[in-house]
């Protein structure tokens, strides 16, 4: 029979050892500003067996601690006062006897000088998207980082190919010549994942840029260093889900944290069911709570402490790495309720803040929905100030494409643009040739320069507020695929030993150099232009494939002329007086010739496209 002296002993060590098990690890997020609009903030504290325990500290004025199922996670609600010393603060941690366990610290910084007034990207700014694993290889040393499930391998072509945060500093330069305002980054948050990781939409921590890019500081010196040249940063953000290696995912705060399902159920894609009257429950239900692929868990905004977390962690990107905009991924899926939420909870701190969701349909009706002051018969709040037209991108390449019929093919364009109706802000939707998701638009018109170079001169010139794609200047193509991973193709020059290189024009044909400086003239040409950038749009129908618009500000007036012939036409300008107002001259702004409207036409040359500013 066991002694009461050794059963005390063991119990004793019991005890002890269950104590020793309550660890603290994190807490997210690591530091916030003084001075906030959200002044209150949920911090998430991970750790081992933590659920009892309770925070306090003797500077921020800790309002609750709370855990959810998981031992391993507690929330702790803290207010920031507006006085509060700027450093680290400490929260200690007891347990339920009132035992000290620990502290972990967060950092209370100062706000950068007018910080909430900020300016975002707008119809004024040409933004170039980057897949920074495709862009340029500035610091070779971190392609492989020890600890993470996937390594370089540039000869595959799902494969990380070694394109970093540094090499996109690097040439800065280039973007400032080629008259590029705002970078947009593909994800550069962690993405531990054992393959085809290198796209980053599968994100296993939403605090830390990855490692094989870099980070958190290179990400915001990035950030300003891009600002000194007059280039703004967006960021690429993902709601919808996480990647499948993401520590909750071996370990959920809640049962609800994502959307379970007894086996896996993917999204049933089907957009229209969110505003269909007749839609079955269960259809909404797959379309909402359904998951992309078994590796990007679908998360449930509709739990209250995961939703605070990502509107903090969203405001929390944006202060610190001075954000010039968010490009939210996959906008309709997550819950409706979620994103007006998320939404105005960062235009609340920051209301010049520019975001935009990527709606991926081809009805306007769908996409002008989510854009704050359309019209809506649901009663729905929508506070999204921009979205992508995703529907003028398919009308540009068919109308460029499209055979002459009983009507111009071009009409296309112009029925695209007549659904301009439905929408809040005409100048505040996203235009694109292409994306990350689709063929290059130079594949997507067969590689037929003329069309690429009427293509470019349309976007160029159009309402809304644009953007390109890397290598679109150099006419980067996927011919015969449309693997993602092609489509990605790094950029040339970008690694050391590249036989062609983009940035100095070595190695590129005489094609791409004309297309690079086509494309640089455009680009220069709208960011000067108030008219071309920011201007009221007027069109006429196209007729025998000649479509004519007119951008005009203040006295800025600027008249296209789009011509889908082989062979030159003379254009009769009687129709055009109202879009001409009294005008009898013109300057050709891509030639700096003088242009005489005064005898009622003008000659425009086969396949060519015109932009005369009109006086």
């Amino acid at each position: 029979m066991m002694s009461m002296k050794l059963k005390l002993t063991l119990l004793s060590v019991l005890i002890s050892v269950g104590l020793s098990a309550q660890k603290l690890e994190k807490i997210e997020p690591p530091t916030w500003w003084k001075g906030m609009n959200m002044d209150t903030v949920e911090f998430m504290v991970y750790g081992s067996d933590i659920h009892e325990l309770e925070a306090s500290s003797k500077t921020l004025n800790v309002i609750s601690s709370m855990a959810l199922e998981s031992p391993n996670y507690l929330f702790v609600t803290a207010h920031i006062p507006s006085d509060a010393v700027v450093g680290q603060h400490k929260l200690t941690f007891r347990n339920t006897k009132g035992k000290k366990v620990g502290t972990l610290l967060v950092g209370i910084e100062e706000r950068r000088e007018k910080s909430a007034e900020r300016k975002s990207f707008t119809s004024a700014d040409n933004i170039y998207l980057l897949m920074p694993d495709r862009f340029s290889n500035g610091n070779p040393a971190n392609d492989k980082v020890k600890g993470m499930l996937e390594g370089p391998n540039r000869e595959f072509k799902g494969g990380r190919h070694g394109g970093d945060l540094a090499g996109i500093e690097n040439h800065l330069d280039y973007f400032k010549e080629l008259g590029i305002t705002a970078l947009w980054l593909n994800p550069a948050l962690e993405n531990d994942m054992p393959d085809y990781s290198y796209h980053g939409y599968a994100m296993t921590d939403l605090y830390n840029v990855d490692a094989r890019y870099g980070t958190n500081e290179d990400y915001k010196r990035l950030s300003a260093k891009a600002k000194e040249l007059g280039i703004g940063l967006i960021m690429d953000q993902v709601a919808n889900h996480i990647g499948s290696y993401h520590r909750w995912m071996n370990d959920l705060p809640s049962n609800d944290w994502v959307n379970q399902w007894e086996e896996f159920t993917e999204t049933n894609h089907m957009k229209v069911s969110r505003f269909d009257p007749h839609a079955a429950e269960i259809d909404q239900k797959v379309f909402h709570d359904g998951w992309f692929v078994q590796t990007m868990p679908d998360l449930n905004q509709r739990q209250p402490q995961l939703a605070r977390y990502l509107i903090q962690n969203s405001i929390w990107w944006i202060e610190y790495a001075d954000l010039y905009g968010i490009r939210m991924d996959t906008w309709p899926y997550p819950d409706k309720q979620f994103l007006a939420d998320w939404t105005k909870g960062i235009l609340d701190e920051y209301p010049n803040f520019n975001i935009v969701g990527e709606e991926w349909v081809s009805d306007p009706s769908l996409i002008s929905y989510w854009q704050s002051d359309a019209a809506r018969g649901d009663g729905y709040e929508s506070y999204l100030p921009s979205v992508m037209d995703f529907p003028l991108q398919t009308a540009v390449t068919e109308g460029l494409k499209g055979e002459t019929g009983w009507r111009s093919s071009m009409t296309k364009v112009y029925e695209s643009l007549a659904n301009d109706y439905m929408y809040g802000d005409v100048n505040n939707i996203m235009i694109f040739p292409d994306n990350h998701d689709m063929s290059r638009i130079y594949t997507q018109l067969d590689e037929d320069f003329d069309l690429w170079k009427m293509a470019m001169s349309i976007y160029f010139t159009m309402r809304g507020t644009l953007q390109v794609f890397y290598g679109t200047e150099i006419l980067m193509t996927n011919p015969g695929t449309n693997d993602h991973g092609i489509i990605r193709t790094d950029f040339p020059g970008g690694w050391e030993g590249d036989p062609v290189n983009a940035f100095t024009g070595e190695g590129l044909t005489p094609q791409q150099l004309e297309a690079q400086n086509w494309f640089k003239t455009l680009a220069n040409l709208r960011k000067n232009s108030c008219a071309l950038n920011s201007g009221e749009l007027l069109h006429y129908i196209p007729q025998g494939e000649i479509y004519v618009y007119f951008r005009t500000f203040e006295s800025e007036n600027i008249m296209v002329v789009a011509n889908r012939n082989k062979e030159g036409k003379t254009l009769d300008l009687a129709r055009f007086s109202q879009g001409l107002n009294g005008a009898t001259s013109g300057e050709n702004l891509i030639t700096e010739e003088k242009v005489d409207l005064s005898s009622g036409t003008i000659e425009v040359g086969p396949m060519e496209t015109l932009i005369l500013w009109v006086k």
